[in-house]
């Protein structure tokens, strides 16, 4: 029976890809990947020589009709994004779900993704989360964020360098700047690098500190008040 395989590749470093997702990259018909210069050297570097397509989110709705098709001829498919594991915050989703919707097996492998080595480093609560990726561009931006600003569990967001320093300062905006953040730059690779402190203290390094690479951010999640007792008698009561 056909498959559709999703692979997660390094983040950074390539000793993280696993045996068995260079076994499967090397057995499976096609490769669909989100850029198949970047994967390319990937693939040279482990001698897989199979065939690559490119899928990614400018093509997938036209081609997502076309891979299910070769799928139901029989054919094993891989799929793989420039880095981590493929639609978290990358191209994927669609196809797997028409896989699903035509009774096509999925099989994800497990491997890198940027965000949960993040939270890991940020020593923030991770008992319970919230994965929100990219905040929107513009429209439903401020929503989210006074959404956000009253989320009680950790949050990781994914966010370009060229906008992180703007990012902060909605931070101590919507946040405060008291809230306890970390920013991880670079995971897995030779400069990495995790900021912590308040959203004032990671916002005023960022802002001597020019950011660079791909970078996730964890932020606390808002503080529970405990409301304090209220007397079983008011101050009137007690006047004589």
């Amino acid at each position: 029976m056909s498959k559709l395989y999703i692979v997660p590749t390094p983040i950074g470093n390539l000793e993280d890809m696993t045996f068995r997702a260079i076994r499967i990259l090397k057995e499976v018909d096609l490769i669909l990947a989100e850029d198949t210069r970047t994967s390319g050297k990937l693939l040279k570097h482990f001698e897989i020589g199979t065939h690559m397509h490119s899928h990614h989110m400018h093509n997938e709705h036209k081609t997502v009709e076309n891979l299910i098709a070769r799928l139901q001829a029989g054919e094993n498919i891989a799929l793989i994004s420039d880095a981590g594991t493929p639609a978290i915050s990358d191209p994927g989703f669609l196809l797997t779900r028409a896989c699903v919707e035509n009774g096509i097996t999925v099989e994800c492998l497990p491997g890198a993704t940027a965000f949960v080595p993040a939270l890991v480093n940020s020593g923030l609560p991770n008992d319970k989360f919230v994965f929100e990726g990219f905040l929107p561009e513009k429209k439903g931006r401020q929503t989210r964020y006074l959404e956000l600003a009253e989320e009680s569990r950790t949050m990781i967001l994914y966010v370009s360098p060229h906008k992180l320093v703007k990012t902060l300062v909605e931070f101590v905006t919507y946040f405060g700047e008291d809230r306890q953040i970390c920013v991880s730059r670079e995971l897995s690779k030779l400069h990495e690098e995790n900021v912590r402190g308040t959203t004032r203290e990671v916002l005023t390094h960022f802002e001597k500190t020019a950011p660079r690479g791909e970078i996730v951010v964890v932020v606390a999640g808002k503080p529970f008040v405990k409301e304090a007792k209220k007397s079983k008698f008011s101050k009137e009561d007690n006047k004589e």
